[in-house]
């Protein structure tokens, strides 16, 4: 096998240019991109239906998925900061668990994606169809789609810079309406009367729980998706000069982010206005809530800013997408052409196999929009579920492996393992096991063609792996053996046995194509 360039071999400009992925993401890049991954179009156009079906108790419901979510990030964060390899949880899975479980989860991840940014682009182009109403709305998502697949080819420094302005968007916009918004429940904002806000909104209207306790997990179910996107920033920090700092900065931060976003924005809500108001439903929680501060144009305004969060995604979507094709590549479970990358260190083949299937999905969602993009779309909607499952599964085998191996690389720790990491697994079957129970909603559904196409997936994945059995863990994984940090002492470590950093390139860095963790 030809070695590739280390991180710092591309990063000084020396070995192959077109050898593998490149350093080219900035502190401010990865420190935007974690910030607005957990804030997703999802949060503003999803939250009024939570809203009306658990009350106030809604509150609960983020909570609860929040905790969730910040779980499997701490465990993500653990696997990553301790082996930052291109791939993130796929590699992991592929090493914990085998290569049918990377083989399964990249490709079910990619799946995700690639409709998402069919999703996506149809709901930036209504939003830009009803401005301006002559350019037709498939025009609109042909010209967003176009737009951002060419700033995915141009280098990974152009998502990055795309993807801090659209985040910094949304994040300012969310802080100035938290910050608004507390200013009216306090009754110190000027100019608004704000006579009908306050706490007992919490509890005036039914009480908390006006639908009753079970309300809780229908939210659950209602707002678990909306979450979806904070573990991108793993995937984009092996593209960073310093990888693992990269993740354990994202990793420690995501309890603010989703306190203070998520739970902060919510909780404005439902106490500026009673949570059973007609306008909640009719307009969207967040134009309502903004309607009742007196703000003019509060619906084009937050027109602007879901604008931008559905760019934002669509722009995360396509190098997400494309990052999982790349590593699926490297690790011989995707074609090849996806592997190989620009002199600017762009995975072009697999940024176009990405988004065509995404244009495809585009014209599903024209010509068949309650057939066949209504399958897609469901048959899609259980991944991020499954994702986590395996981050937590993975995450139970790879740390008995660091910690006999090299504990040194532990700068992340999940709390309390393995008894948070089981109750972890045990919450997101008991959420897999509400979504069945749920035929009201349309979850039962989703989960069943979920499940179908993941066993359709597994399949494949195993008929390979029976007909590949001698395939070599570092040609899987791109990353060490699937028992082991440290892959056997190559040549050139061996001419250097004192030299810690051949011996890092030796074991990860050039396993990860030159996006390889920095030393530890």
């Amino acid at each position: 096998m030809t070695s590739q360039p280390t991180a710092e071999q591309v990063r000084d400009g020396h070995g192959d240019p077109g050898g593998g992925l490149q350093a080219g993401l900035k502190n401010r890049h990865l420190s935007m991109i974690a910030i607005g991954g957990v804030i997703g179009a999802g949060l503003f156009v999803g939250s009024s239906s939570g809203i009306a079906a658990a009350g106030p108790g809604i509150l609960l419901s983020y909570a609860l998925v929040g905790a969730l979510v910040v779980l499997v990030m701490r465990m993500l964060g653990e696997m990553s900061a301790a082996n930052p390899v291109s791939g993130s949880f796929s590699a992991h899975a592929d090493r914990a668990l085998g290569p049918w479980a990377g083989f399964t989860i990249g490709w079910l991840y990619w799946f995700f994606w690639v409709v998402v940014l069919a999703v996506e682009a149809t709901a930036g182009a209504v939003i830009l169809e009803g401005w301006v109403p002559a350019v037709p709305q498939w025009a609109w998502s042909l010209i967003v789609m176009v737009v951002l697949t060419a700033t995915n080819l141009v280098s990974v420094g152009s998502y990055g810079e795309f993807e801090f302005w659209f985040a910094g968007i949304k994040v300012v916009a969310i802080a100035a309406f938290v910050v608004l918004g507390a200013l009216a429940v306090l009754g110190v904002l000027p100019g608004v009367d704000s006579g009908g806000a306050g706490l007992e909104n919490l509890t005036a209207h039914g009480g908390f729980l006006p639908n009753g306790a079970g309300a809780i997990l229908t939210g659950v179910l209602l707002v678990v998706f909306s979450f979806m996107g904070s573990e991108i920033v793993t995937l984009a920090a092996g593209e960073s000069a310093d990888p693992r700092r990269a993740v354990a900065k994202a990793t420690n931060s995501v309890i603010w982010r989703i306190a203070v976003f998520y739970l902060g924005s919510i909780l404005v809500v439902v106490t500026l206005l009673p949570w059973d108001d007609p306008s909640i439903a009719e307009k969207g929680s967040y134009v309502a809530a903004l309607d009742s501060l007196g703000i003019p144009h509060a619906g084009q305004i937050m027109n602007a800013i879901v604008l931008t969060s559905v760019l934002s995604c669509l722009n995360s979507g396509l190098y997400t997408a494309s990052r999982m094709a790349f590593s699926l590549g490297e690790r011989g479970e995707a074609p090849k052409a996806f592997a190989r990358v620009t002199r600017r260190g762009v995975p072009r083949a697999a940024i176009l196999a990405s988004v065509v299937f995404g244009f495809v999905a585009v014209f599903f969602n024209y010509a068949y929009p309650d057939t066949v993009f209504l399958f897609l779309v469901n048959s899609s909607g259980a991944v991020a579920l499954f994702v986590w499952l395996v981050i937590c599964c993975s995450q139970l085998r790879l740390r008995r492996i660091v910690e006999r191996e090299a504990p040194e690389r532990l700068t992340v720790r999940m709390w309390l393992y393995p008894y948070l990491t089981w109750a972890t697994i045990g919450l997101i079957v008991a959420v897999l096991g509400s979504m069945l129970a749920d035929a009201e909603h349309g979850n039962r559904d989703t989960l069943l063609l979920s499940l179908a196409v993941a066993a359709v997936v597994l399949v494949v994945a195993l008929v390979r792996q029976r007909l590949r059995p001698h395939a070599a863990p570092a040609e899987r994984t791109g990353a060490p053996g699937a028992e082991s940090l440290e892959s056997p002492e190559s040549p050139e470590s061996a001419e250097s046995p004192g030299s810690s950093e051949n011996a890092e390139s030796a074991g990860s860095a050039a396993a990860t194509s030159a996006a390889g963790p920095a030393r530890p």
